[in-house]
C-alpha cells in the first residue's frame, strides 16, 4: 500500500462471520497483504523469563481470537482507528524459548526492523522481557523516551536467580542502558507485598514516580490521567502494560496475579485520558490463557490493545493532516511561487 492510499480495514462482519477466518487482531490485513504500516501488531510469543506460572506465550494468539469482536468505531475516542491509518497484524517474533540472551536480540531486531518501516509498534506478548528489546529498538529512531509502566509489579529487580534479562528487571536495564527519559517514569497500578523496603528505595533512585491501584481508588482516574500528562509532557511517551495490573477478578488469566488490582474499566479511562500524548509504541504482555475463564483476561487485553491503537492512529492522522496544510501553504506562499509585484502608482 502506498501512502496516498486508503487504508484497508478489518473484514466486513456482515459478510464473513465473526468466528470464521483466520483470526489476526481485530481482523485486520496481514502486513504482507497491505506492504506496510503505520501501526503494526505483533506477537512475541515468549515466556521464557517468568518467575512464577508460565503459559504468557500463548497470550497474543489468544488476544487475537479476543478481538474478533472489536469493531473499526471507537465512540470513546470518537475516532475510526483503522480508517485513520494502517494497521496490520504482523505476526509473530520467533525467538529462542531455550535462550533468553538470544531471545533478547532476536526480538530487538526483529522489532527494529518493523519501526525502520515508519511503523509503530503494538506489541502483544509474552512476558514482560520482552519490554526490554522492545524499548531498545524505539529509543533508537526516538531517543530516550517517557516510560508509563502499568503493572501490578515494579519489574526493577538487579537480577533473579542471577539472570540479568527475566520479567522482572526489564526497566532497571533500561535506565541502566540510557534508553528512557528519568525525568518521564511513572508506575501505575502496583500493589501487594514486596521482597523488601530497598525495592523502592532503590525504584526512586531510579527517578521512577509511583501512582498504586489504592491511588487510582482514591483520587479516581481523572486526576491520575491529569498527574501523567504533566510528567510525560511532550515527550515520545513508550507505555508498557502487564495484564496483572487488573484484579484477578478482571484478568485471572496471568502468571502472578495479585489481589487488590485495578478495574479493566479505570485501565481503559486512563488510557483515554493520555491520548494527548506522544505515544510512539506499546506493548502488552503477561497474558496466559490457561489461567483464564471464559475469556475475560484477553477480552480485556483486546480491548486495552484497541485504545492504544486507536491513539496512535488518531495522531498517525493527525500528523498527516499538519504535513498536508504545510505543504499547500508552502505552495501557495512559498519561494517557489511567483513575486507579487507592487501595485502601478
Amino acid at each position: 500500500m502506498s501512502s496516498t492510499e486508503s487504508p484497508r480495514g478489518p473484514v466486513d462482519s456482515s459478510r464473513v462471520p465473526r468466528y470464521a477466518g483466520p483470526a489476526t487482531f481485530a481482523r485486520l490485513p496481514r502486513l504482507d497483504e497491505v506492504g506496510r504500516a503505520d501501526v503494526a501488531v505483533v506477537g512475541v510469543p515468549f515466556d521464557s523469563g517468568v518467575s512464577y506460572r508460565p503459559g504468557a506465550r500463548f497470550g497474543g494468539n489468544a488476544i487475537r481470537e479476543a478481538s474478533r469482536l472489536l469493531r473499526p468505531y471507537n465512540p470513546a475516542q470518537d475516532a475510526s482507528p483503522f480508517a485513520l491509518a494502517q494497521v496490520a497484524d504482523a505476526g509473530d517474533i520467533a525467538a529462542n524459548p531455550f535462550n533468553i540472551n538470544e531471545a533478547v536480540e532476536t526480538v530487538e531486531a526483529a522489532a527494529a526492523d518493523l519501526k525502520n518501516t515508519g511503523a509503530r509498534l503494538m506489541t502483544l506478548g509474552g512476558d514482560h522481557t520482552n519490554a526490554q528489546p522492545l524499548m531498545r529498538s524505539v529509543a533508537k529512531s526516538n531517543g530516550p523516551v517517557a516510560l508509563l509502566h502499568i503493572d501490578a509489579h515494579l519489574d526493577t529487580w538487579d537480577t533473579y536467580f542471577g539472570a540479568e534479562y527475566t520479567h522482572g528487571t526489564p526497566f532497571r536495564r533500561a535506565v541502566e542502558e540510557g534508553i528512557l527519559d528519568t525525568s518521564a517514569l511513572s508506575h501505575v497500578g502496583t500493589r501487594g507485598p514486596l521482597y523488601g523496603k530497598q525495592d523502592l528505595t532503590d525504584d526512586e533512585k531510579m527517578g521512577f514516580g509511583i501512582v498504586t491501584s489504592a491511588d487510582v481508588m482514591r483520587r479516581g482516574v481523572d486526576e491520575i490521567a491529569d498527574q501523567l500528562r504533566q510528567r510525560i509532557g511532550d515527550r515520545p511517551l513508550y507505555i508498557s502494560i502487564d495484564i496483572d495490573v487488573l484484579d484477578p477478578a478482571h484478568a485471572p488469566g496471568t502468571g502472578t496475579p495479585e489481589a487488590g488490582g485495578l478495574t479493566s474499566r479505570e485501565l481503559l479511562e486512563i488510557l483515554r485520558g493520555l491520548s494527548s500524548c506522544h505515544l510512539v509504541s506499546a506493548d502488552l504482555v503477561e497474558v496466559a490463557p490457561a489461567y483464564d475463564h471464559a475469556e475475560i483476561t484477553s477480552v480485556a487485553a483486546s480491548h486495552t490493545a484497541y485504545e492504544l491503537t486507536t491513539i496512535m492512529s488518531r495522531q498517525i492522522a493527525a500528523a498527516k493532516a499538519d504535513k498536508e496544510a504545510k505543504r499547500a501553504t508552502t505552495t501557495t506562499t512559498g519561494r517557489s511561487s511567483p513575486p507579487r509585484r507592487p501595485p502601478p502608482y
